[in-house]
């Protein structure tokens, strides 16, 4: 499961107080609200029991308020990454279009990179009706080869209800529409077991300092703290990002994004020396990481009782779908903000948008199904899923962690940015086994080499980027 397509960037103060806790300040006056509404909510997520509370979803019955056409005898493809848990929710929402409308849809397996899975099967001369692309990147390629085809009246009609302009435009190539932001994460949160952290005497932190001393703590106590799921480059970069953006800043964050300033440059130089402070202590990392996927790194924190692999994983909120239902989610199962490395702490938000890539009736009501809050709810309701689309009822979420990540989100409004490595060519920024994934994961092998680490990231991103 890969999640990285975009960044909502708010950043959280380190500083808390008895009435408020997890203030932050927003990076716009816009965000203000919105920034305070995700620190209250990940406070609530991390602390409390959240009971019988996040059930409600369960109960709805699943919204209609879309029109589709009829399109019996039509059959349809749609190409993802998504695996496990994550695609087996999406075909139930997949599963409704055709009951709504007659049509069959296929889902097609992808591979990452995901453009090239495209490009071979666009040379086979059979490509899948709609690819849900994970990087904004990827969008401009799939139109700039001549493969996207602009979303039509019906589905910007959904879009221009349901979504803030923010979200719509990031799904714009040339002033036109071409993707529908179907999925968002909120990527900086690490999720922790609880009674790991109750064995051991450990709290919630808000710093990085704090977090070492968290991790120590934990380790003192007979658990290694972290899990890393270093077989995906992508959660690497993940960790760099959350680091990067809270002590850089989002200047320096936004000039790295886009190559204006070189991976050489001494505020690279810090965030990677910062990551070797957990990276660099393998008694703090559960032993395998570079052969761990994403889901193993979430599960095994999980799973073994009082003596789980490792108490900790830095994960978005779409973790959830990972996490055994024998643990409750904000009960054994918590979540805390990824601690403040500078002055404020920093969010990271990824997503995954539909592009049209053979024009016709039944992709165009497929893709205004997926920008209909109807289709949302119902993968909302399942879990592991956070929607940009402003029209699904906060209650469709599962639990409360769930509702109140979802809640913040939509009160982000416009004031959201990019994921650094998906604002990238997907050369450096997306591939596995090159360019940034792979140096990151040469570096979580050997943290020590700083230096080497900032020449091979530069290297390999001038030539993506083209000097």
């Amino acid at each position: 499961m890969r999640m990285t397509s975009s960044t909502i960037r708010t950043r959280w103060s380190p500083k808390r107080d008895k009435a408020t806790p997890h203030h932050r300040r927003a990076a716009k006056a816009a965000a203000a609200v919105a920034a305070g509404a995700l620190a209250l909510s990940l406070t609530a997520c991390g602390g409390a029991d959240d009971g019988d509370s996040g059930t409600e979803g369960n109960t709805e019955e699943t919204a209609n308020n879309v029109t589709l056409p009829k399109l019996d005898g039509t059959s349809l493809e749609i190409a993802a990454v998504w695996t496990g848990a994550e695609q087996a929710n999406f075909k139930k929402v997949l599963a409704e279009f055709e009951k709504r409308t007659g049509a069959k849809v296929t889902f097609v397996p992808a591979q990452d990179p995901i453009i090239n899975f495209i490009g071979s099967k666009v040379a086979g001369g059979q490509p899948p009706d709609i690819a849900m692309l994970p990087q904004p990147g990827a969008i401009k390629q799939a139109v700039d080869r001549g493969w996207a085809k602009p979303i039509g009246t019906e589905a910007q009609k959904e879009l221009g209800e349901n979504y803030s302009q923010g979200w719509q435009d990031i799904g714009k190539v040339g002033g036109k529409q071409y993707g529908v932001y179907y999925k968002a994460a909120n990527k900086s949160l690490i999720w922790y077991n609880n009674q790991v952290f109750e064995n051991a005497g450990a709290s919630e932190p808000e710093t990085w300092p704090d977090l070492l001393k968290t991790a120590q703590t934990v380790y003192d106590s007979g658990v290694t703290p972290f899990s890393v799921g270093g077989a995906e480059g992508w959660t690497l970069t993940d960790w760099f990002e959350n680091v990067y953006l809270s002590q850089a800043g989002p200047e320096k964050y936004d000039q790295l994004a886009k190559h204006e300033i070189k991976w050489t440059d001494p505020s690279v130089k810090d965030a990677l020396t910062t990551l070797a402070q957990v990276w660099g202590k393998t008694d703090y990392i559960a032993t395998g990481a570079l052969q761990t996927d994403f889901p193993a790194s979430v599960t095994q924190v999980f799973t073994g009782g009082d003596q789980p692999k490792a108490a900790m994983v830095a994960a978005g909120d779409f973790a959830q779908v990972n996490i055994p239902t024998t643990m409750k989610v904000g009960t054994d199962a918590k979540v805390f903000p990824f601690p403040a490395v500078g002055d404020n702490g920093p969010v990271v938000s990824g997503g995954d948008a539909a592009v049209i890539l053979q024009d016709s009736k039944g992709a165009q009501a497929l893709a205004t199904w997926l920008a209909s809050p109807d289709a949302a709810q119902i993968q909302a309701k399942l879990g592991g899923y956070l929607s940009p689309n402003k029209n699904v009822p906060n209650s469709a979420y599962p639990n409360a962690v769930q509702q109140r990540i979802a809640k913040a989100l939509i009160d982000a409004g416009d004031d959201f940015r990019f994921d650094m490595s998906d604002q990238a060519p997907q050369a450096f920024g997306g591939t596995p086994g090159k360019g940034e994934w792979k140096i990151l994961q040469d570096f979580l092998k050997n943290p020590k080499d700083v230096a080497g680490a900032q020449q091979k990231l530069e290297a390999e991103a001038a030539a993506a980027y083209g000097g």
